[in-house]
Order: structure tokens, then sequence, then C-alpha cells
């Protein structure tokens, strides 16, 4: 049971710092640099803007952790995500972002290692606890990064996500 309990902290550990101390914070730094009608723009009929991203992450986000592992009630309407237009201000989508965020904590801060193995429905899929982790940091980064890659394109500079630190490997 020592290494269960071990393993489960060091997951949610991980999720935890990925999700909230990684990825929120670069998409707070992304949308400070933008106007409200390059948060809502689309290059195309087939590409969404940066906010139907962000509200496309909390649909996401809720769904799969705060409903599937919390066992809140799921009221998602995914294609809703996407077919926002906006603007929905970037203020109030923050302080969504941040709220959620909160849920998240909570339910992570619950979970057992017996529920890390337990199957959960989620949307028309049955997943593990470990799953559904594994897949919220993996679909949250890669949006994370797409939000990245448009600022960076509509506003030519560098994010400077690691600008304090010296990625840079050392003589051994």
């Amino acid at each position: 049971m020592f290494y269960e309990q071990q393993f489960r902290d060091a997951l949610v550990a991980e999720t935890k710092r990925r999700l909230i101390e990684e990825s929120v914070p670069r998409i707070k730094k992304c949308l400070a640099q933008l106007s409200e009608p390059e948060v809502w723009y689309r290059p195309n009929d087939n590409s969404n803007s940066i906010g139907n991203l962000i509200l496309h992450l909390c649909g996401n986000v809720r769904q799969w952790i705060v409903s599937g592992l919390g066992k809140s009630p799921d009221h998602r309407i995914r294609q809703a995500e996407f077919d926002e237009r906006g603007p929905v201000p970037v203020q109030k989508m923050m302080e969504d972002l941040d709220a959620l965020m909160v849920e998240v904590n909570a339910v992570l801060d619950r979970l057992t290692p017996e529920d890390l193995l337990k199957m959960h429905p989620v949307q028309v899929f049955e997943e593990s606890g470990l799953s559904i982790l594994v897949h919220v940091v993996e679909h949250f980064s890669y949006h994370t990064g797409q939000i990245t890659y448009a600022v960076k394109a509509m506003k030519d500079l560098d994010t400077g996500y690691y600008s304090q630190l010296n990625l840079e490997r050392p003589d051994f």
C-alpha cells in the first residue's frame, strides 16, 4: 500500500504541475499579448480561435476530471465550445479557468490509489483514473502549444517561457 500511495502522490503532483503551474500561466501570458478580436480570430472556417480553444479546454477538463473522476454532473455540450464566435470577455474566461483549476485541485486531492485503477465513464468511454489524468495533461498541453504558436505567429514574439533558465546542458 505504501508504494501505491507514493505513486498516487507523484502522479497527482505532476498533473497539478503540468496543468496548474505550467499550462495555465502560459495561456494567461499569451492572452495578455492579444486584443479581444485577436483572441477570437479564425484564419479560416476549419480553424478554431484561441477563445474556442480555451472554452474547449475548460469543457474537457471539467468533463474528464471534475465529472469523470469527481463524479459531479456532466452538462457539457462539446460542440458549443467550437461554435462560439465571441467575444466572451478574456477576463471571464480566465476567471472560469482559475475557478475550474480550484475544482480540479480538490478532485485530485481526494483521489485514492484505487481511483487511479478503477474504470470511470467519460463521454462514450470507460477509462481508468490513470488514463484520465494522462489524457487531460496531454490534451491540455497540446492545445496550450497551439495557443502559443498562434500568438507567436500573430505577434512575432518570443513567449520567454524559459527565459529565466539556462537550458544548456552543463559540462560534466
